[in-house]
């Protein structure tokens, strides 16, 4: 792949960071199963202990706390299968694994509307949980969307979830690394999270659970992995790369006012040449590195294409949808109207985001974006 080329999709994946890549060859070397109590599996052991402390210290948490997982999707899936939730509640901008497990599972859901910047309403969250249920009832949501880098108002919503004596789950996959995490000041009882978004492999995930939370039934059975609650052989390497990239991570909370200099100095060139573009989310806080914006009579796929032509790699969306070009539910639920939703674009910054990858970005928008009104003119 050409050199030259500018990565702004961070959100989709983070590019693999050195620590990780140097962990994953390193833990390549070791030819023992965790579980085996020769030289090699207490090496392996200790390979996969060490991720567990640094994941765990990611979110200042307990190692006992860390089941690893193969990624997010498996880690929410666990969660929102357990068989005791008899409702679940979870906003309409949730990331697609939650949405799903959400209506598939056997209990009542409750789908939560969101104001227009995508923050959930507490007001509707309220009267959910003042309903008399049989059993128990959990609650989920992502603290930072993976679309429009909007943060949900996690410490209230735990705070009302825990007095009612519900359960809250809480997507921390886009948060984890950006914002400051702290499971002993946050009552929140399942934290999901997933290492190729800080800049580790894909493939590996993590459920960490709280001093309130208890999985029950695990999704995969079969050996005694992770405390009994993730059968299977853990992928070694793949955990250590994601400890590295944890400990990476953490290193860099407090560097988001550099990332989010680069962010605005992005919507500014953007408003300067574009005057008419729409930004999402832009009156409630977010994300450092995340910008979602839109500019009626565009569309977002060939958009997406174009800016790939020019070596630009950027997201019209959610990339775990991009295979079913769409309007975007986030949107959809935010109230954006169908012709401006289709438009939409999503540019996240990351790790190894630089000055001039905005530069080439602004760049290649003036071009990219006088064809395709000229494209449309013509249609």
């Amino acid at each position: 792949m050409s050199l030259a080329r500018t990565y702004l999709d961070f959100n989709a994946t983070s590019p693999l960071r050195p620590q990780a890549r140097a962990a994953v060859i390193s833990a390549l070397e070791c030819a023992g199963n965790p579980s085996s109590v020769h030289l090699e599996g207490r090496w392996a052991r200790h390979i996969l202990e060490d991720a567990r402390q640094a994941v765990s210290a990611l979110v200042n948490a307990e190692p006992k706390q860390v089941i690893f997982t193969s990624g997010a999707t498996e880690a929410n899936t666990t969660v929102l299968g357990q068989a005791r939730w008899v409702a679940v509640a979870a906003a309409g901008v949730e990331h697609p694994s939650v949405l799903e497990a959400a209506r598939r599972h056997g209990s009542t859901f409750s789908q939560l509307p969101v104001d227009g910047d995508g923050r959930v309403c507490v007001d509707a969250l309220k009267a959910w949980l003042a309903a008399p249920v049989d059993g128990d009832r959990l609650v989920s949501l992502q603290w930072a969307n993976n679309e429009t880098g909007v943060l949900q108002p996690v410490a209230e919503v735990a705070e009302l979830v825990a007095e009612a004596g519900g359960t809250l789950h809480v997507d921390g996959v886009q948060a984890a690394g950006r914002v400051r995490i702290d499971l002993n000041e946050c009552p929140i009882s399942f934290l999901t999270l997933s290492s190729h978004k800080i800049g580790g492999p894909q493939g590996v995930g993590a459920i960490v659970q709280g001093p309130s939370g208890q999985l029950e039934q695990p999704l995969l059975i079969g050996g005694g992995q992770e405390h009994r609650l993730r059968a299977g052989t853990e992928n070694v390497a793949g955990v250590a790369g994601f400890g590295a990239a944890a400990t990476a991570a953490l290193s860099e909370v407090s560097s988001s006012p550099r990332v989010r200099g680069l962010r605005d100095e992005l919507e500014s060139g953007l408003s300067a040449m574009t005057p008419e573009t729409v930004f999402f989310g832009t009156r409630s806080e977010r994300l450092a590195n995340t910008s979602s914006f839109g500019l009626s009579g565009l569309r977002a796929e060939t958009m997406v294409i174009a800016f790939d032509l020019a070596g630009i790699a950027l997201s019209a969306g959610s990339a775990c949808s991009s295979g079913t070009v769409g309007r975007s539910h986030v949107l959809e639920a935010m109230g954006v109207g169908k012709a401006l939703a289709g438009s939409a674009l999503r540019v996240s910054l990351g790790w190894s985001s630089k000055k001039h990858d905005v530069a080439r970005f602004l760049e290649a928008w003036a071009k990219v974006t006088q064809r395709g009104r000229a494209t449309a003119e013509i249609a």
